[in-house]
């Protein structure tokens, strides 16, 4: 039974977005996403598959989760209702499954993830996207690693992950 996992970045203002785009240039945090997702499925919504330039994230299933019953694109893996998409996810013989956004999955999925991939920008940003409150009581932090600072990060950065205190 695969685990369920959140994996985005936020400012200190809890921004993951604006205009559907990222508002910052983080490389590092790039390279954590790739490392982190590769080989293990993705979920999305469509307006963040649309944001990837309308291409499938190489190396990763790709699954989106959309109320258009009419929308498909070549490599990707639909879903219309979040029960079928968590009864799909649940039987997956994949160890993680990453949920990366947008807004609508993150709230609609709350419920369900077991594991949080947060990466925290310690600076505040423009935009006008936040990810949804998440009662962190339910959760125990298991690791914690700060992110470079050099020319090509300039923001002060730290990787957190969170697990569900109720699994094993």
């Amino acid at each position: 039974m695969s685990k369920l996992a959140f994996i985005w970045a936020e400012d200190q203002n809890h921004l993951i977005g604006k205009g559907g785009n990222i508002p910052w240039f983080l490389p590092a945090d790039l390279k954590f996403f790739k490392d982190t997702t590769k080989g293990h499925p993705v979920v999305m919504g469509r307006r963040t598959f649309d944001s990837l330039n309308i291409q499938p994230l190489p190396a990763r299933k790709n699954i989106v989760l959309t109320r258009d019953q009419n929308w498909s694109h070549e490599g990707v893996e639909v879903f219309n209702d979040k029960d079928e998409l968590l009864h799909s996810l649940r039987d997956m013989s994949e160890d993680i499954v990453f949920i990366i956004g947008g807004t609508q999955i993150y709230r609609q999925l709350l419920d369900d993830v077991d594991l949080l991939y947060l990466t925290q920008i310690h600076h505040a940003f423009e935009g006008d996207t936040h990810m949804p409150e998440i009662d962190y009581s339910d959760y125990e932090l298991i690791s914690k690693e700060e992110g470079p600072v050099d020319d090509k990060n300039q923001y002060p950065h730290t990787y957190l992950i969170y697990k569900r205190k109720n699994i094993g």
